[in-house]
């Protein structure tokens, strides 16, 4: 097809405005010659303060049909509520430096030279966190990997006001930390409830994700009751929330919001390789386990020492050949170990039981035995119902406190 001179002249000229002006030519051309929907998972995570009315006007035929001004508003009637709660919290540690130690060796030494300067053995670490203000006089929650390994953090509000925190004591087993900063008359979030939350409803995460103060972004609950082990944590005690709101470094401690804007989750920890989840810890656990750390600056957890499993077909066969065992139940709850001189080997329990009753209240999976015993008490008494390879047996087992590391 040949073109004429002027049709020549107009194709490079438009060449050269989207070179010059990176991209925006062709931005301009998708937007009006080729209409381009944009899915709801790219608009959510936008923060709102940088939608353009544009974007979000539902006259906009098409693009974002689902998102209309009263979900908008929603939204922004619950930051406007909880924002000011919302701080960021700047850490700074010393950790030991490897390479300190590293040119100690007498050949580095000669071969750098005995006069150099020696390399510090510490170095410094900084981080940057979220958390958000339980009451009036100061008192902060966030993440215990937030404040790890130091005594004293720099709080900043929304207001641009700055304050040194006092970390008052962390919980690395829920990874949840109480920091106090000295002042009063401070706004405080509003606590919602997480027990009865069902995946699709609304999630709103307020923080500081890389170092960008005060971001919002939207999604859904996606799942609840996810363990410690499926989220990739099973170190820590924490039936998890799962969510696609954005959540990325800096967000750790922040809230995780309902469509009210009570908080009903700590974020806290992103798996390397999700697409889009995000994972909080539920309110009701991280707000008793703070109150623990202001009260008494320590946390006890009940501790049974027990390793479960829930049983499948598949598993039972991959469980009795690794552990030499004989179980004929296609399902149930596992004990796949104990560990020696614990509660539960106390307590009469063994290795192959499988767990039909706690407190006389029948459980399904291992993450509800753990949930009966996390709302325990170090030194109750839980009644547990097996199967000992087809024989129904009861023992009552006395909890203890979770070994510290």
């Amino acid at each position: 097809m040949k073109l004429s001179l002027k049709q020549l002249v107009t194709y490079f000229s438009l060449v050269t405005i989207g070179g010059v002006f990176g991209g925006v030519a062709v931005l301009f051309a998708s937007s009006v010659l080729m209409p381009q929907k944009r899915s709801f998972q790219e608009l959510k995570s936008v923060t709102l303060t940088s939608v353009p009315e544009t974007i979000v006007s539902p006259k906009v035929g098409g693009v974002i049909g689902a998102i209309s001004d009263d979900n908008v508003n929603f939204v922004t009637s619950a930051v406007q509520r909880t924002g000011p709660a919302v701080v960021r919290i700047n850490a700074t540690r010393k950790v030991a430096n490897p390479i300190s130690d590293a040119f100690k060796n007498p050949l580095l030494r000669r071969f750098f030279g005995e006069n150099e300067e020696p390399i510090p053995q510490e170095r410094i670490e900084r981080g940057t966190g979220s958390g958000f203000i339980l009451s009036q006089n100061g008192q902060l929650l966030t993440n215990a990997h937030v404040v790890a390994d130091t005594d004293t953090v720099q709080v900043t509000l929304k207001d641009g006001r700055s304050f040194e925190g006092k970390v008052v004591g962390v919980d690395p087993v829920t990874d949840v930390a109480a920091v106090k900063i000295d002042a009063d008359k401070l706004p405080t979030v509003k606590f919602g409830n997480s027990q009865n939350l069902i995946p699709g409803q609304w999630a709103i995460a307020i923080g500081n994700p890389l170092g960008l103060d005060n971001t919002v972004t939207i999604g859904i609950i996606s799942a609840t009751e996810r363990t410690s082990a499926q989220v990739g944590v099973p170190e820590k005690r924490v039936s998890f929330i799962q969510t696609d709101a954005a959540i990325n470094p800096g967000n750790s401690g922040g809230p995780l919001l309902n469509s009210q804007g009570e908080v009903i989750g700590v974020n806290t920890a992103i798996r390397a390789d999700a697409q889009g989840l995000g994972f909080a810890i539920p309110i009701e656990t991280a707000a008793r386990i703070a109150n623990e750390l202001f009260t008494k600056g320590r946390v006890e957890h009940p501790f049974l020492g027990i390793e479960m499993t829930d049983l499948t077909p598949n598993k039972k066969q991959q469980v009795n050949q690794e552990n030499n065992l004989k179980i004929k139940q296609d399902t149930g709850i596992l004990i796949k170990g104990i560990v020696d001189n614990s509660p539960a080997q106390k307590g009469g329990l063994r290795r192959g039981d499988l767990i039909l009753k706690v407190n006389r209240k029948p459980v399904k999976t291992a993450a509800q035995v753990q949930k009966i015993v996390e709302s325990s008490s170090v030194g109750d008494i839980l009644e547990v119902e097996v199967n000992r390879y087809g024989v129904i047996q009861t023992f009552k087992v006395a909890s203890g406190a979770y070994p510290a590391r």
